[in-house]
């Protein structure tokens, strides 16, 4: 049976709320939680690091999946999309 294909968004980052530190087990490193408004649409994103690194206002893609719940960003699948228009 065919995975479905992950789902591809891409958007003007709108807000960022981060929750944590979280620490589920012995051994885990902690992580954040980063809940990114993305074109008005809510995402989820963990990361080990406190602070996301992008700026409001840029425009970012990823893939992510959707749960009953939400909808979670793919690890190490955001970044921020370059403009060749704006490479002057």
């Amino acid at each position: 049976m065919a995975k479905t294909p992950k789902k591809v968004a891409r958007g003007i980052l709108e807000a960022v709320e981060t929750e944590g530190p979280f620490n589920d087990w012995v051994g885990m490193p902690q992580y954040y939680i980063h809940v990114l408004a993305v074109d008005s649409e809510g995402y989820r994103y963990l990361s080990p690091d406190k602070e996301l690194g992008i700026e409001l206002g840029k425009k970012v893609t990823f893939r992510y999946k959707e749960t009953s719940k939400d909808k979670i960003i793919d690890k190490n699948s955001l970044g921020i999309v370059i403009d060749p228009s704006e490479l002057q």
